[in-house]
């Protein structure tokens, strides 16, 4: 059974990208090389700030919305308390 996740990465202009997956790395070698998220066009993902694990895909896509959701502030302040 997978275990999934749900990430953020830091970008080149200073934006924060979530997303959820199964294998974080690979994920992010496909956002650096073009075959991600459509919100790498223009933008060069530089390193994943935060990561959670979740049980299952539902509560993985549960939690991207509730963090989407967040504001700029406080999305930087649960990166904070990850590192």
């Amino acid at each position: 059974m997978a275990e999934w996740q749900v990430y953020i990465i830091r970008c080149n202009d200073d934006s924060l990208y979530t997303g959820i997956t199964t294998n974080l790395e690979r994920r992010f070698d496909q956002h650096l090389t073009g075959k991600g998220a459509k919100y790498f066009n223009g933008r060069k993902p530089l390193e994943i700030v935060y990561r959670e694990h979740c049980a299952d895909r539902g509560q993985a896509s549960r939690r991207e919305a509730a963090i989407k959701s967040l504001s700029r502030r406080e999305k930087l302040q649960l990166i904070a308390s990850f590192r």
